[in-house]
């Protein structure tokens, strides 16, 4: 694997993208970065709560690189005339670990399903032509186990790589979760297997 495999498009922040408006109906996207399916129902729980007079809260989402999730719904729309549109969105900016929501505030007039399609394509379209797409770096995680004694020689072969701790817990010995370049991983498992004095390595 290389290096250029390690690296996956998202969205640098949450976005509000501009009103689409078609025969009175209004429709707004909304795009997140997210990391975990977990993290969608509060996300749409806020936008209901945001845009409460709206009549559909339809949105998609995409998680991974290697193994790809997804789902989308079209939350009272005919069936695949939102969810899908907005997910085609998705794959055609290529960005992964996001969830679009599109909040349609109905104007009286029925578009058709293909009126619908186009409508909450556009309001996708819109919001990921706005919001900042990011290149960000696939990485794993590992679990070291070192004791108190040899803290130290770790964590200065950790700074000299210039590696990532996202997480530490002081017990008995110390458990440290580090950040690895997907494509630095098996590099890097010989390397800590050579500090003798680490007690376990383990990927997460």
């Amino acid at each position: 694997m290389s290096a250029l495999d390690d690296v996956y498009k998202t969205i640098l922040m949450p976005f509000e993208g501009l009103t689409y408006k078609e025969k009175g109906s209004k429709f707004i996207g909304f795009a997140f970065p997210i990391s975990s399916e977990d993290e969608v129902k509060e996300i749409i729980i806020e936008i209901k709560k945001k845009h409460y007079a709206a009549r559909h809260w339809s949105y998609a989402w995409q998680l991974g690189v290697d193994e790809i999730s997804y789902r989308v719904n079209d939350d009272g729309e005919p069936h695949n005339s939102a969810g899908m549109p907005i997910y085609g969105q998705i794959q055609s900016f290529g960005v992964t670990n996001i969830l679009i929501v599109v909040v349609r505030y109905y104007g009286g007039v029925k578009l058709g399903v293909g009126g619908l399609i186009s409508a909450y394509k556009t309001a996708a379209q819109n919001v990921l032509e706005q919001a900042e797409i990011v290149d960000k770096l696939l990485q794993n995680t590992i679990e070291l186990r070192v004791s108190y004694e040899n803290l130290n020689k770790v964590l200065r072969f950790i700074k000299e790589h210039q590696l990532n701790i996202t997480h530490q817990v002081m017990n008995f010995d110390c458990e440290l979760h580090v950040n690895i370049p997907k494509s630095m991983l098996a590099h890097y498992h010989e390397k800590f297997l050579e500090l003798h004095y680490l007690k376990s390595f383990k990927i997460r």
